[in-house]
């Protein structure tokens, strides 16, 4: 008998992914002060992903997953959270401030209950590395 969190669903989607840029370099420097900001951080990207009627599927190490119904809402997020973190990183010195890459990517999921799989998360999560990290630069194509 499966319980109906563990039905098995494709649909498409608008997955939303963030990591920091230079996150290892910031954890080298100072642990406690990067888990911090990063904890801090993360709780103004799950408030905007909430606002914008998304959903945080994931979050290890510095990277963050979401999911939206609308390509638009994820943009609308990405960019309200750049401006967000932009304005928080003003606090920090120069060494210590948090840039995070976020980029959009549209496609077919497989999802079990709160879990996604498929190439609609994989295509975009390989890609984090190549993002830049810059409020005014949102990518290619949604």
């Amino acid at each position: 008998m499966t319980k109906d969190t563990d039905q098995i669903v494709r649909r498409l989607a608008a997955i939303l992914s963030t990591d920091v840029k230079g996150y290892s370099r910031l954890m080298g420097d100072d642990e406690m002060a990067t888990v911090e900001t990063i904890t801090r951080y993360r709780m103004f990207i799950s408030e905007f992903v909430e606002v914008h009627r998304g959903r945080v599927v994931d979050s290890p190490g510095d990277n963050l997953l979401a999911e939206f119904a609308s390509a638009l809402d994820a943009l609308d997020c990405a960019a309200a959270i750049q401006k967000k973190l932009a304005a928080e990183n003003q606090s920090l010195e120069n060494h210590r401030r948090m840039e995070f890459r976020i980029g959009i990517n549209v496609g077919d999921v497989i999802s079990q209950g709160e879990r996604l799989y498929g190439d609609g998360v994989n295509a975009h999560c390989h890609a984090a590395g190549r993002r830049p990290a810059q409020p005014e630069h949102l990518g290619g194509p949604v």
